[in-house]
């Protein structure tokens, strides 16, 4: 059983903390695509960023810049050319913060219900939002409406996007496929055309048999993972004659003890994948040689988000409370909220070369 408390290694991989801190849980970290800034969102209404800077194998963090929210914040995406940074959350609204040019961020998305995801489209020049309101949106930021509104069969939980592929996860375990197809659209004219021909690719229930906690599109677009909360994961394959090569394994366990799976998260180079949990643990996997690469070492809080930066050499993991035993099991002097870079060496990450063995 996974202890967590004061008493238990808070850095146990021994990783570099990134300092200061948010004051409460942590719920999205974001690199930039194109340098080694790391955006945060957290429970205490802010969005911080930290410029991190690397010397051999040390790493030093520094605070660059902060803007609030009126309620706790749960997502954040970056524009594709690392300019800009997009966080909603709570307050059902999605802001846009131009973080390189030093600009006051602006509201540029509304929904009904808190946003707990979203995504910057490069490929359309568009934002998309997922809410608990059942919808997604797509938003040119120069407008004050949505270009398209998508209704869902339920909440959003997830959603992930690598262009024309989008991933959706919802309440009910619905996962909902869409092709993005891009005619180039520079007009609002196009735009419509565009969404006209955007169709449900597939839908099905998740191969997984309770609630989906999040998804990850393959970096080839020809598939994606599926994580849930009893500690399993999923890899779907989208074409009929790659059936075969899907299937589903067990991690974040602990004996009887079952883990939520709280971020899935590709190599952007060697395209294995990292899975973070309410165990307090992160792990690298190879899916199509059905490998764990490593098995690294349990946090003393649960692991609420990660992500990888633009070229892979630094992982970011979040140790914090994840509330999922309440408010009741909630305690202020032991819950510190921690935000973590590991240096994954390259054994960790690559795919292992496959061993062949012939008979003579």
């Amino acid at each position: 059983m996974v202890t967590f408390g004061a008493t238990a290694n808070s850095n146990p991989n021994k990783s570099f903390e990134v300092t200061p801190s948010p004051s409460d849980s942590i719920s999205s970290l974001s690199f930039s695509p194109r340098a080694d800034v790391l955006v945060a969102t957290s429970w205490d209404n802010q969005v911080r960023c930290w410029e991190i800077s690397r010397s051999g194998t040390s790493l030093s963090s520094a605070p660059k810049a902060s803007i609030s929210h009126d309620q706790p914040v749960l997502c954040s995406a970056w524009k594709d050319d690392g300019t800009t940074v997009f966080s909603g959350g709570c307050d059902k609204q999605a802001k846009m913060w131009p973080l390189l040019s030093g600009g006051q961020p602006v509201t540029v998305a509304v929904h009904d219900a808190p946003i707990v995801d979203m995504a910057w489209i490069p490929g359309m020049n568009l934002l998309v939002t997922g809410s608990w309101d059942k919808t997604l949106k797509y938003w040119d930021t120069r407008q004050q409406t949505p270009v398209h509104t998508q209704q869902l069969p339920d909440k959003c939980y997830s959603l992930s996007v690598k262009h024309p592929l989008l991933v959706v996860g919802t309440a009910d375990r619905n996962l909902i496929v869409y092709n993005l197809q891009n005619p180039q659209a520079r007009s609002f004219a196009l735009l419509f055309l565009m969404f006209m021909t955007c169709t449900e690719f597939k839908r099905i229930v998740s191969p997984l048999k309770y609630q989906t906690r999040c998804v990850a599109a393959f970096p080839d677009q020809q598939g994606f993972l599926v994580g849930s909360i009893e500690g399993r994961v999923g890899v779907h394959h989208l074409d009929g004659s790659q059936q075969d090569k899907n299937f589903t394994f067990k991690c974040h366990r602990d004996g009887n003890d079952i883990y939520s799976v709280n971020a899935l998260n590709f190599h952007p180079v060697h395209g294995t994948f990292a899975t973070a949990g309410s165990d307090g643990a992160f792990h690298f996997w190879d899916k199509d040689n059905k490998q764990r690469l490593k098995v690294m070492s349990r946090c003393s809080q649960p692991i609420t988000c990660s992500s990888f930066n633009h070229d892979g050499s630094i992982y970011a993991y979040a140790s914090c409370y994840d509330w999922s035993k309440g408010a009741e099991n909630h305690n202020p002097a032991t819950a510190k909220s921690s935000i973590f870079l590991h240096l994954p060496e390259e054994s960790e990450v690559k795919a292992k070369p496959k061993v062949t063995t012939s008979r003579k």
